[in-house]
């Protein structure tokens, strides 16, 4: 992958309007190709008018439409500058399990570069940043995504993969700092809240996160970071897809999702200036089978999510978003 490019853009980029219809064309087709397509949807019945005939049987009520599922944990999988395309091209471990649980095709990163996206989920804004410096130059105040989880007496951790100690504020080896947002939120009590939560994922078998995933204690809110390698950033897209299926399995067999009270949903900061700023989105629950989300979606809507999910008000830009979990029929 080359660079992430620094932009001096101001605001969020946004499809054109009327792209909805041709957008779900071109990655229907593009999965089709991929070989994963979802099912073709069956006709809808035709409606009769005709009037009823004198002692027939009354036309049977409309099914009722399903309740959403309960959710109350999310643990969100961030991953790097690629588009639908080359997503659904070129790592088929994970559109095998977008067709077996669901995807959205019409989802959105905010900018260009890194960092501003991050900062989206994390705290339902840009805050301004343009760029991908590190938190001494960008020292967000006010509450994150994680603290006003904790402050409503809910659990937030991020796991980030080659970070060398907690809340690391300086990139090392392949850990970037400006792919851990909680890092750049520099109140007092955010920043002592990062020093405990904010930790090494360690691998799959040894590490906070597998012992989390193992003793079925996933926070609310969890925030998994690959480093810049398993990311796709500096290595190969099959890299980053055998790194998610080393994750996948072991996440996907513990307790929390197994009971259904998690969610795992997997995305990527931005798209590699190829196809708008539309990047793939990922939802893992045992209640989905092939489900496709066609409605506009971005990285603000899934800030918003992740207050939603524990009963919160979202923040900022987050407030008055669409549910990304209810959209996939999960509350």
């Amino acid at each position: 992958m080359t660079s992430e490019p620094a932009t001096t853009a101001r605001g969020a980029r946004r499809a054109r309007p009327g792209a909805g219809a041709a957008v779900l064309a071109v990655i229907v087709s593009v999965l089709a190709v991929s070989g994963c397509a979802p099912p073709a949807a069956d006709p809808p019945a035709p409606i009769s008018t005709a009037p009823a005939r004198s002692g027939s049987a009354p036309p049977a009520a409309a099914p009722a439409t399903p309740a959403p599922i309960a959710v109350d944990k999310v643990l969100v999988i961030m991953e790097e500058n690629r588009s639908v395309g080359d997503v659904a091209t070129h790592l088929p471990y994970l559109m095998s399990q977008a067709h077996r649980y669901g995807y959205a095709t019409d989802y959105h990163a905010i900018r260009h570069p890194s960092l501003p996206n991050y900062l989206s989920i994390a705290g339902g804004s840009t805050f301004g940043v343009t760029d991908d410096e590190d938190p001494a130059v960008h020292e967000i105040a006010g509450r994150s995504v994680f603290g006003a989880l904790l402050a409503g007496g809910h659990t937030a951790m991020t796991y980030a993969d080659g970070m060398p100690t907690t809340c690391a504020l300086h990139n090392h080896g392949d850990y970037a700092v400006r792919h851990n947002p909680w890092t750049y939120f520099a109140d007092p009590g955010e920043r002592s809240a990062c020093r405990r939560l904010d930790v090494p994922a360690g691998t799959p078998t040894r590490g906070a996160l597998a012992a989390d995933v193992s003793a079925g204690r996933l926070p609310t809110v969890g925030l998994l970071v690959p480093d810049v390698c398993h990311d796709g950033h500096d290595c190969s897209a099959a890299v980053t897809d055998r790194w998610l299926r080393s994750w996948l399995p072991t996440i996907t067999a513990g307790p929390d999702f197994r009971s259904g009270r998690l969610a795992v949903v997997v995305t990527w900061d931005e798209d590699d200036d190829h196809s708008g700023n539309r990047v793939p989105l990922i939802v893992l629950h045992p209640s989905l089978t092939g489900r496709t989300v066609g409605g506009r979606l971005d990285h603000d809507a899934l800030s918003g999510s992740l207050l939603r999910v524990a009963g919160e008000k979202p923040l900022r830009k987050g407030k008055g978003t669409p549910d990304v979990l209810e959209a996939f029929g999960l509350r």
